[in-house]
């Protein structure tokens, strides 16, 4: 299980972090800034967003690469949308630096704070008062065969907070694939790609590829496969501590990423094995935050016109 509980000790050091070359970046970096140093806390920038923004030395306390502020930082504010928290978290997690995202991409999932929600909710977190959880990660390698060699050795391997896919990419047909679980056969999927998805990922590609919503508190690994040949390949659940293997038959054209970002070519006879990864990432939202509440919101779900206006339901009880 995820563990889901209060904060209570207050962070000394804040680094902010956004997504380097994005149009407007400086005005919300600054107004996060201002609300840090509002409570004398020590602020630090990653260098090639503070230059991006066009910050002077003035407006934080240092500006350091990502290595350099994970040596000194116990908060990571992260200001983008989902994509560039995951790269941020998929370097920072072996660290255990704690993460908060303040949305400016799309949907959002992580990146709960709202810029509007600044000067109200960050200055809280910074002083302790939060809902922390940790994330599960995958570890994610593709082995090899050298020519003439009867061995694989591994040629890529990359950690991934939301996915793995295997995808045909511009080619335009199938892929094939043969999937194992700890060793015994699943099955040969025919297929535009499979993904195999952390539940964070739940709600990225897999939950456009019709896979199951998987709370956060959950620690398993799901199979969604891409537009299948066949309408009987269904996603699947497995448990966390199970090593998934996937063998590519037909890999011509077929590539592989971890979170859209880590990207390799596949070949014929190349394996992949997925596992749990040996990290977790330490994500904080602000005092009173709902899970449920956050899905109901960014998926519009009882948007009904019937529904309008509506107070949310109480939970049933003894009288109710």
């Amino acid at each position: 299980m995820t563990d889901m509980s209060q904060g209570q000790t207050p962070f000394r050091c804040v680094g902010v972090f956004g997504r380097p070359q994005t149009e407007g970046l400086g005005a919300p970096l600054r107004r996060i800034l201002a609300s840090i140093r509002q409570q004398g806390t020590a602020v630090w920038v990653e260098s090639e967003t503070a230059k991006s923004a066009g910050l002077t030395s003035a407006e934080s306390d240092g500006q350091a690469s990502l290595n350099g502020l994970a040596e000194r930082i116990d908060l990571a504010v992260i200001l983008g949308g989902d994509g560039t928290l995951l790269g941020i978290a998929r370097q920072l997690a072996p660290t255990g630096i704690a993460l908060i995202g303040v949305n400016q991409g799309r949907l959002g999932f992580m990146t709960d704070l709202d810029i509007s929600q600044v000067e109200s909710e960050l200055p809280a977190v910074i002083a302790g008062n939060y809902v922390k959880e940790e994330r599960a990660m995958l570890q994610v390698a593709v082995m090899r065969k050298a020519p003439g060699s009867t061995a694989r050795t591994a040629v890529f391997d990359a950690p991934a907070l939301n996915d793995a896919v295997i995808s045909r990419g511009a080619v335009s047909r199938m892929v094939e694939v043969e999937v194992f679980v700890d060793g015994h056969y699943l099955h040969t999927l025919r297929a535009d790609g499979l993904i195999i998805s952390t539940p964070t990922g739940s709600t990225a590609y897999a939950l456009s590829a019709l896979g199951s919503i998987l709370h956060p508190g959950l620690a398993g690994i799901t199979l969604v496969p891409v537009a299948p040949q066949a309408l009987s390949s269904r996603p699947i659940v497995l448990p966390e501590h199970v090593e998934v293997q996937v063998v590519v038959n037909d890999g011509a054209g077929t590539s592989l990423h971890c979170d859209m970002q880590a990207l390799t070519s596949l070949q014929d006879g190349d394996k992949i094995v997925v596992r749990q990864g040996s990290h977790k990432v330490r994500l904080l939202h602000p005092k009173g935050y709902d899970y449920f509440a956050m899905l109901r919101r960014k998926l519009h779900w009882s948007t009904n016109p019937l529904f309008a206006g509506r107070p949310d339901p109480l939970p049933p009880t003894e009288t109710h």
